[in-house]
């Protein structure tokens, strides 16, 4: 049993990653992906923990993009899942600085709009919650724990959602771009909860996805704790038909997802050790082929008569 989809701490999760390590070993997890947003802080905090757990740890993340050409604020965003087999390097992780840095200006203008209100909730109120990478769920915490809604849910259909009084957009970058960025880096994206697409109809939400596949989109996150098994089947039938592996998860955000476990999700996930394995060979054969288009590049530019060993 695996679950390629969590956040700890260092997101919006409420288990520091060392915890949400010992808790997937616990739970006989053979192997885990931290996928906080825009950040890899919880995957590199643990990786020696993980080792000593005897658990196999992927470096992972959630990644918010945005639909283009889409008009209905409900259904312009879109996260990707990306997972890496080797560390995606510097310029990468310069791209995921800039994108936690839009973030904070996001939280700034929703702080705001709640003390428009007449809700005294600050920035730093939120920052003091999120640590790392502060997000909606943190106002949410706020906005309960100081009366003003009655649970997370409530939160976001009032405050924070995308019909919410104290939405703000954020400006996320087009998925296209997310899935070449990831790429670019050595690793293979899944299109995170596509239910969350919030399309009406069927035909447009594969219109959609068959488009990121012939852009670059690697995998459809099949399994999801709000998928149920009817979802299960028809996005098993999309990704065979655009030619996407499959991938699944969680979604664990520890306490502020109650009732969802590692691996478990809410009693019914299981996602099979096979889709781990198709995401590495798949990672790995595009790094081969990486090195031989290098390779033979180098060995276009020898001399005439000699070639580069």
């Amino acid at each position: 049993m695996i679950d390629l989809h969590t956040h700890s701490t260092a997101s919006d999760g409420s288990d520091t990653p060392e915890q949400l390590v010992r808790r997937a070993a616990a739970a006989g997890l053979q192997a885990l992906a931290i996928t906080d947003h825009d950040t890899l802080a919880g995957f590199d905090a643990v990786r020696a923990t993980a080792a000593r757990e005897h658990l196999e740890l992927i470096c992972g993340i959630e990644l918010s993009a945005r639909v283009e050409d889409e008009t209905d604020p409900r259904r312009r965003n879109a996260h990707l899942l990306a997972y890496f087999f080797d560390d995606p390097g510097p310029e990468f992780r310069h791209w995921l600085l800039s994108l936690r840095l839009k973030r904070r200006e996001r939280n700034g203008s929703i702080a705001a709009r709640l003390q428009a209100m007449g809700i005294d909730i600050r920035l730093e109120d939120a920052e003091a919650l999120g640590q790392n990478v502060t997000a909606r769920p943190h106002f949410a915490s706020l906005l309960i724990s100081r009366g003003h809604a009655a649970s997370i849910r409530e939160a976001f259909d009032v405050f924070l959602g995308e019909t919410g009084s104290a939405y703000v957009e954020r400006d996320d970058p087009p998925v296209r771009e997310a899935i070449d960025r990831v790429r670019a880096a050595g690793g293979v994206t899944s299109l995170a909860h596509p239910t969350r697409l919030n399309q009406p109809y069927a035909a447009r939400e594969e219109q959609l996805i068959s488009g990121w596949a012939a852009a670059g989109l690697d995998a459809l996150e099949v399994w999801h704790t709000d998928q149920d098994e009817a979802d299960e089947r028809r996005y098993s039938e999309i990704a065979a038909r655009c030619g996407l592996l499959r991938t699944g998860g969680s979604d664990y955000h520890g306490d502020h997802t109650p009732g969802i476990l590692p691996g478990l999700g809410n009693g019914r996930l299981c996602v099979p050790l096979a889709v781990l394995d198709d995401l590495r060979r798949l990672a790995a054969g595009r790094a081969q082929l990486s090195a031989q288009s290098g390779l033979d590049s180098a060995v276009g530019q020898c001399p005439d008569g000699l070639l580069r060993r």
